[in-house]
């Protein structure tokens, strides 16, 4: 240790400040002259008497959890900290009970190898000893880091440890609104305080140790999708003295169980208040409101997530209802051929309206009689494509609403979208997305994943919420991209690169190789 001693000279000498007389004393202890001060001691019986960091540990303890990587701060309080950070030397500092007896002048980290789990800190204090001197001291405290696991990284190994639970459910036979909520909670990391992910039937529990973590993605998952929410609480344990009561809480949110493309019949009431569309129209997309659209005049409406549930109303059909129609004739509807009338809603123009004539897939070359109607798709079909419909002439549908139209409001034939090989469309999809839960086997749930791919190609508002990772596993063939035509694809530039951790052997031969399997969430 370094002592610095102020009022005593080393050499016994005067300090120079306030020295009249060159009179000297002997030390008490060794009888060594000396100039006087108020220890009457020279400087090695101070040394050898005198310690003021002696009630100061050189030792201490702190506890780093290796999950998260932060450090204990007592009583029960973990900090992110980085090593020879300011906020770590305050938490070793903390740890030093006898810093307030003397005045801490200066503070640093002495280097360390980073895997020792050993930190010193180098310390220079002030003290007044005996008679009022003042004496100064540099020593050194070494730190053990020990690894104890936080009560945060305790409950997620637990895995069945929770106090809050957020169902997710769409009770709907078409997924794709979960799918892309799925993806935006990807994108926005909503989940990274959750304590486990567990698919269920119709959606997804998160689990939860904090009620406002809970309570925060109930608010992300209400911003981003129609949904309602209901609450409720069970009580676990209630301590009589202190009055304490240990609540497990439950969040229920429920999609609106419409997707896109699918096709819904709107009360007369409802229709009136989104500017007189016709009763069956077709949703257009589904965000934090559902957007319509109606085929038969290309009217748009939005609506809001509290307009719905206050009258709810489901599919009539659904995108797996989907028939397979060939345009025969098209004639392409101008602008100032349409129809206007007071109160008319706004008109989309990103579509073209079109008189169209049809035949299904499997009748061609047989029926003669082609299917006219009117479409809003008139910007993408041409002679010869084909489209997909809803065959609402011969179609089994059940709802009140549906019951009370007239057959001259149903239109034979509702079109869609436009049709393109599912082959192709594989083969030149090298691209992935990441999921929260393992993917479903069933073939209903497989094809409602593969049509929301279908749905990030075609649109690209949507494309533009979600995270597309490039597959390095898949290349396309140079026949497929000749053969490609129009089918539409996701560019290079949308892609991101997604990122693996790989471990190679090293050059003793270890066995292990790297990882090339996907990371999972």
């Amino acid at each position: 240790m370094d002592h610095e001693y102020v009022g005593v000279s080393p050499l016994g000498a005067a300090d120079g400040k306030g020295a009249g007389s060159n009179a000297v004393i002997l030390c008490c202890e060794c009888g060594v002259a000396i100039q006087p001060n108020p220890a009457n001691m020279c400087v090695t019986c101070l040394r050898n008497h005198v310690d003021i960091t002696e009630n100061i540990p050189k030792q201490a303890v702190l506890h780093f959890c290796r999950n998260c990587e932060r450090y204990l701060q007592p009583p029960n309080e973990w900090i992110q900290a980085a090593l020879e950070s300011r906020e770590l030397l305050a938490i070793c500092l903390k740890k030093l009970k006898g810093l307030k007896e003397v005045k801490l002048v200066d503070a640093g980290f002495i280097w360390t190898e980073q895997h020792s789990k050993r930190i010193k800190v180098k310390l220079t204090v002030h003290g007044e000893i005996i008679g009022g001197t003042m004496l100064q001291q540099v020593f050194v405290v070494e730190f053990t880091v020990q690894n104890q696991m936080c009560n945060d990284c305790h409950r997620t190994e637990a895995k069945d440890f929770w106090r809050c639970l957020v169902q997710v459910r769409q009770r709907a036979e078409n997924k794709k609104t979960f799918y892309y909520l799925e993806q935006l909670i990807l994108k926005h990391k909503a989940h990274e305080n959750t304590l486990g992910i567990k698919p269920e039937h119709g959606g997804l529990d998160f689990f939860y140790a904090n009620d406002n973590h809970a309570r925060r993605m109930v608010d992300f998952l209400l911003t981003m999708v129609p949904g309602k929410v209901t609450t409720s609480k069970r009580l676990i344990s209630h301590d009589i003295h202190s009055n304490n009561y240990n609540y497990k809480y439950n969040w229920s949110v429920e999609i609106a169980p419409v997707s896109k493309d699918s096709a819904v019949c709107l009360s007369k009431k409802l229709r009136h208040q989104l500017g007189n569309l016709s009763p069956l129209v077709l949703v257009n997309r589904v965000s934090s409101s559902i957007h319509l659209i109606d085929p038969l005049t290309a009217q748009i409406a939005e609506l809001t997530s509290q307009v719905y549930f206050r009258a709810p109303f489901e599919a009539v059909c659904n995108p797996k209802q989907l028939v397979e129609y060939v345009v025969m004739d098209i004639d392409v509807i101008m602008e100032k051929d349409r129809k206007t009338y007071p109160g008319q809603g706004q008109v989309s123009f990103k579509h073209a309206l079109c008189d169209i004539w049809v035949v299904r897939a499997s009748e061609l070359g047989i029926n003669d009689n082609p299917i006219h109607t009117r479409s809003h798709l008139g910007h993408l079909l041409k002679v010869g494509d084909s489209v997909m419909g809803y065959n609402t002439g011969e179609a089994n549908i059940n709802d009140l609403e549906f019951d009370k139209l007239s057959s001259d409001e149903i239109p034979d034939v509702i079109l869609v979208r436009k049709h393109y090989d599912r082959q192709t469309r594989l083969s030149q999809r090298v691209w992935k997305i990441k999921h929260l839960a393992a993917e479903a086997t069933d073939e209903r749930s497989k094809y409602d994943y593969h049509e929301f791919l279908d749905d990030l190609e075609e649109n690209e508002d949507i494309r533009g919420q979600v995270n597309i990772y490039r597959d390095t596993n898949k290349t396309i063939p140079i026949e497929v991209q000749a053969a490609g035509g129009d089918v539409p694809q996701i560019t290079l530039e949308e892609m991101l690169e997604d990122m693996t951790l790989e471990c190679a052997d090293d050059e003793m031969g270890e066995e292990g190789g790297a990882d090339d399997t996907e990371p999972q969430l």
